[in-house]
Order: structure tokens, then C-alpha cells, then sequence
């Protein structure tokens, strides 16, 4: 082989391609240009930066550039839907990304805290309730189920349970220690009685303090303070007995305390205002009767609910209702009261029209309201029920959503008008997607549901508002997919961002297998569940008999 001279060696040499390392241009930017180039990012891109560099990774994170994000997927799809808005792609420019409280809905409260408020954890908290991805615990606090069943209530994180065997308790869903027991209260029953029903006033001040009330079978009912920073329960009044039968449901508001009898008797209590924190586990004075009224109509399951006002109080029960020849239906009744006990307001609704008439025919319904032409109520895109054969399972009524469940995997809503002029139940919409008997529904703030099987291994949640846009092809599309089956396994917007069909199909697949051994041995007892904004808990009961409080976290 010859060898090459130097001088072609060189001459060689010169006629190379000179490379050139690439020049950063990106990271000449200044962090105000970047978060304005971050913020066109979608999420699963926005993600990713996250991973790039410490310096990306601190921008991508920034709280303002996830509100925004927020404010697109969660905020401004439910501005579409309010009444009057344009259909179609280009959203009105009213509903433009903005940080004034007006065109943030119910989500105002997120704005108020200000830097408070981890817009990132907020986006993915959302996410996985859409997605139906979540964390399951399980917490067993009984061997055997008491009789009368166990009950329980969910309310800022704290379960509290009531039951004649170990009295009041409370428990935490956030402990991330292995004991979430808080505190233990016996009851003090007369003659023996055992709880039937149970309440917390969520219109409390403080966060220090849950004021909750329990009804008993003997018609008496007490009421109690759970002191959180001292972890202890104490009793603030236990009521006489009384001859109206047994307690069936309970609405606290303090001071005022609203109660439904066997005797079908609704009664409202006043308790002397103490205004004083201090004075939370001090004993109250017995509280006065401002009002009683007799029903033949209002049957369980029942709804109650009390919402104050410095002028007086409003209340309000939902209740089945058997009616001739069309089985059972559902009703409402409102009454507003002043702070002296005077009914300045009472009225009826039912879904029916004008005419109809209860299986107590003595009663005068001349208050019942009928949906009028061109109300929410005349929606054709839908059967329309106003009855069904069989008793609901299940109640549940928060302002304008009436949800009633059923044993034939169905369940009916009702859209609720209350206004100045009218109360107004619109004829029910079928909600279906479950597999076996629905045992239990309960509704939230923003049109969020929640419901159960009787099975307790198919537990949904409902955006109702899907259904309330004013286009009928849209409200029918949206109807046919409102309901996520929850899927108890840890799912983030990091590894889940993005819909994609062949990953969804396997998703889904392992997820129900998941589920099904995670809830081989646990169902559900009486139907019950609540939720809040991070975690769904209900009571489940193991094919042992012990009983357990299922909590699954969205967080």
C-alpha cells in the first residue's frame, strides 16, 4: 500500500466538513419567555420538560402555568355548558383564561388561597377522578356487623362511625401512620337504645372542631364535639325519648337541628347560640322547638338538609313517595322559617303534573309544581320517568341534582328549579352503567356523583353536568359516556397523560382484574358511601362478617 504524502494529506485535511457544536439557544432565554413558551405546551409535553434540566424542571412546575392549564381541561367545558352559551368551538371570550373570580365558577375558592394553592396537585387530583385511577385502603373496625347496622359519615378527611356496641369514633383517612383511629366516645342511650341515625354540621368556622348530632331508635337524639387538635370526643345534650317512634334521619346546622321520625314527623330545634370556640365542649342548653309537622306521604330513604341565614332557615326533604297505580315516585318539600319558629314559606314538588295523586288521598297537594313549557324539565332527549315500580335503594339530594337509585342496575335524575316563584322537579333522566343492583348514590358540589353496587365491585362517579347543555345531540353523546368506573391502583398524569385507544383497552383489562382480587373479599353494607374532593369512602363488610371502612384516595 502506497503511502499518501503530506502535503495531500493536508490538502485532505482542508477540505473536511467543520462540525460545530449546537449552540443552546433555549437556555438564553429568560425565565419569563420560557414560562410563556411552557404555557402552549399540552401536559403530556409539559411533563416531559419537567425531566429535561433542574432549571426546566423548576419552570415546568410553576403553579401559574398549571392553573392555566387547570382553567382549560376543568373550568371552561363547564362554562360551555351554562344555558345561552354558543355552540361549538369558539367558547364566547368572556370565558378566556382570567384569574377574576367570576369566570372560575365553583372553583373561586382555589383562587382565593392564592399561592396557598398547589395548582399541579389540583390538575392531577382532577385528572384521576376522571380517569378513575385512585390508591385503596382498607381499614377493618368491627368483627361482626352491630345491629342495627353500623353508621357512618365522611367529612373533611374525618369518618366518624356510630354503632350501640363501640359508641362514637372517629377516624382519619389522612393518617400516614398505621393507626387512623382518632377518638372514642360510649353512647349515652336511654334504656339501652341503639343509633338509627347521623349527622355533621359542615357550616362550621372552625376547622378545630366537628359538631355531630345522632338520632336513637327510642326517638331520643344527643349531640357531640370532636375536639381534632386534642384528638377527643365529648357530649354537648342528649334529648328525652320520645313516642314518635325511632329516629330515622338527622340534619344538623347549629344551632339548628332538623329531624325525621318513624311516625313520619319532621321537627326543627333551635339550641341557645354560643358564639365562643371556647365553648364548644361546654354542655347546651335544651334546645326549643320551632316547628313540627305531620307527612303521609314521605317515606325512606329520606334526604334533610338545613342552610342558615340571618333572617331564618331553610329546609328541605327529599322522600319516596308511593302513588296509585304507579308505584313509587319521588318528592320534595321546602319550608322557610324565621328565626321564631313562623313557616313564612311551605311547598311541594313531585315530577309529576297538576292532579296526581298519593296513596294518601286525604292530603291536598295544591302546592305540587308542574313543569312548564320551555324549562329544563321538557327535555326529549331522554325517556322520561316520573315513577317506578320498585322502591329506590337509595336518596340523595343536592341543589339542583335529586339522584335516586335502584335494585335494577339503574338510576333516575332529577333536575331541581327552586326559585322566588317555583319549586319545580323536571321528569328523571335514567342514568345506567352498572352490572348488579345499586345500593348507594350520594351527590356533591359540582354536579359530582357517586354510586356503588350492592356487590361493592363496580363503584362509579357521575359528571351530571354533562348533561345539561342546551344542544340535544351533545347532552345524548355525553349521557351515553358520564360515568367512570373507579379503578383502585396509583394512576398520575406523568404515566397517563394522553387517551390512546390500544392503551386504554389493556388499561382497562388490567385494572378490572386488579380490582376484582383487591375486592375478592369485601362487600358492601347498606349501601352507604360518601365523598369529598380528594377520596371516596364507603362501608364494606368481608364474607366473614367483619366490617371495614373502604377509603380510595384520589390524591
Amino acid at each position: 500500500m502506497v503511502k499518501r504524502d503530506r502535503e495531500e494529506l493536508e490538502d485532505a485535511g482542508s477540505n473536511k466538513r467543520l462540525r460545530y457544536a449546537p449552540r443552546d439557544r433555549l437556555s438564553a432565554l429568560s425565565d419569563e419567555l420560557l414560562l410563556v413558551l411552557l404555557s402552549y405546551l399540552p401536559v403530556h409535553d409539559l411533563t416531559r420538560c419537567e425531566q429535561l434540566s433542574t432549571r426546566l424542571r423548576t419552570l415546568a412546575s410553576d403553579s401559574q402555568v398549571w392553573k392555566a392549564a387547570y382553567y382549560d381541561r376543568f373550568v371552561r367545558p363547564r362554562a360551555a355548558r351554562i344555558p345561552g352559551i354558543r355552540e361549538g368551538n369558539a367558547l364566547n371570550n368572556s370565558f378566556l383564561y382570567s384569574s377574576k373570580l367570576s369566570k372560575w365558577l365553583e372553583d373561586g375558592p382555589l383562587v382565593k388561597r392564592g399561592g396557598a394553592t398547589n395548582w399541579k396537585r389540583q390538575y392531577k387530583l382532577r385528572h384521576n377522578w376522571s380517569r378513575g385511577s385512585c390508591k385503596r385502603t382498607e381499614t377493618e373496625i368491627a368483627q361482626r356487623p352491630p345491629i342495627p347496622p353500623l353508621l357512618v359519615r365522611l367529612h373533611d378527611g374525618i369518618i366518624i362511625t356510630a354503632d350501640s356496641t363501640a359508641g362514637l369514633r372517629a377516624w382519619s383517612t389522612r393518617s400516614r401512620s398505621g393507626d387512623s383511629h382518632i377518638a372514642s366516645l360510649a353512647l349515652d342511650m336511654h334504656s339501652s337504645s341503639a343509633p338509627s341515625s347521623l349527622a355533621i354540621d359542615s357550616s362550621g368556622t372552625t376547622t378545630h372542631h366537628i359538631h355531630i348530632s345522632v338520632g336513637f331508635i327510642d326517638g331520643s337524639f344527643g349531640t357531640y364535639c370532636l375536639d381534632r387538635r386534642k384528638s377527643s370526643l365529648s357530649r354537648r345534650y342528649l334529648h328525652a325519648p320520645s313516642t314518635n317512634g325511632s329516629i330515622r334521619a338527622i340534619a344538623f346546622s347549629f344551632p339548628y337541628l332538623l329531624t325525621m321520625t318513624e311516625a313520619q314527623l319532621l321537627s326543627l330545634y333551635r339550641f341557645p347560640a354560643t358564639g365562643d370556640e371556647h365553648s364548644a365542649h361546654e354542655n347546651l342548653d335544651p334546645p326549643r322547638l320551632l316547628s313540627s309537622l305531620k307527612s303521609h306521604t314521605a317515606w325512606p330513604p329520606l334526604s334533610l338538609a338545613i342552610k342558615c341565614s340571618p333572617t331564618g332557615v331553610s329546609t328541605s326533604i327529599a322522600y319516596a313517595m308511593p302513588t296509585y297505580t304507579a308505584g313509587w315516585s319521588v318528592g320534595l318539600q321546602e319550608l322557610r322559617l324565621s328565626t321564631d319558629g313562623i313557616i313564612l314559606e311551605s311547598r311541594l314538588a313531585t315530577p309529576f303534573s297538576h292532579g296526581f295523586k298519593p296513596l294518601s288521598a286525604s292530603e291536598s297537594h295544591h302546592g305540587t309544581s308542574s313543569p312548564k313549557r320551555g324549562s329544563p324539565s321538557t327535555d326529549t332527549a331522554f325517556p322520561r320517568f316520573t315513577s317506578r315500580s320498585a322502591k329506590p335503594t337509595s336518596l340523595s339530594y343536592t341543589h339542583p341534582y335529586l339522584l335516586a337509585a335502584y335494585s335494577d342496575n339503574t338510576m333516575t335524575l332529577y333536575m331541581v328549579t327552586s326559585n322566588a316563584r317555583e319549586l319545580v322537579i323536571g321528569p328523571g333522566k335514567p342514568l345506567c352503567g352498572h352490572t348488579s343492583s345499586v345500593s348507594g348514590a350520594h351527590v356533591g358540589d359540582r354536579g359530582k356523583a357517586v354510586s356503588i353496587s350492592a356487590g361493592g365491585n363496580d363503584l362509579r362517579v357521575w359528571e351530571l353536568e354533562a348533561g345539561l347543555s342546551s344542544n340535544a345531540s351533545r347532552r345524548r353523546a355525553v349521557w351515553a359516556e358520564a360515568s367512570v368506573m373507579v379503578r383502585p391502583e396509583i394512576q398520575t398524569v406523568d404515566e397517563q397523560p394522553e387517551s390512546n385507544p390500544v392503551e386504554d383497552c389493556q388499561h382497562n383489562i388490567t385494572s378490572k382484574l386488579a380490582a376484582k382480587a383487591a375486592q375478592k373479599d369485601v362487600m358492601t353494607s347498606r349501601g352507604w358511601l360518601s365523598f369529598d374532593e380528594e377520596q371516596v369512602v364507603l362501608l364494606g363488610e368481608t364474607n366473614q362478617g367483619a366490617q371495614a371502612l373502604v377509603v380510595y384516595n384520589f390524591a
